[in-house]
């Protein structure tokens, strides 16, 4: 199974002879390629895997995602249990 998590664009430059770009996700940012998605902008949200640039998706679907992600991870941490910050080992 792949996972893809939304971004925001907040620069775009080249590196290496291709496109790419700085994108926010809730607060943590990575560089990644823009190859696939060339007419994006800053200011637009995308899907990224692996480091690339996968879709050009509006703020409202990359917001509900950020959403999701939030609960779940919530969830998880609730599930988790107080106390219990890492893994177990086995």
């Amino acid at each position: 199974m792949c996972l893809a998590v939304p971004g925001k664009v907040i620069a775009i430059m080249e590196e290496g002879g291709l496109k790419t770009g700085r994108i926010d996700y809730s607060g943590m940012v990575n560089t990644v390629c823009l190859e696939l998605v060339p007419d994006i902008v800053v200011g637009q949200y995308t899907v990224v895997h692996a480091g690339f640039a996968l879709s050009i998706i509006d703020e409202a679907e990359a917001l509900q995602s950020l959403e999701t992600w939030a609960e779940f991870l919530e969830l998880q941490r609730v599930a988790d249990g107080p106390g219990r910050s890492e893994p177990e080992n086995p």
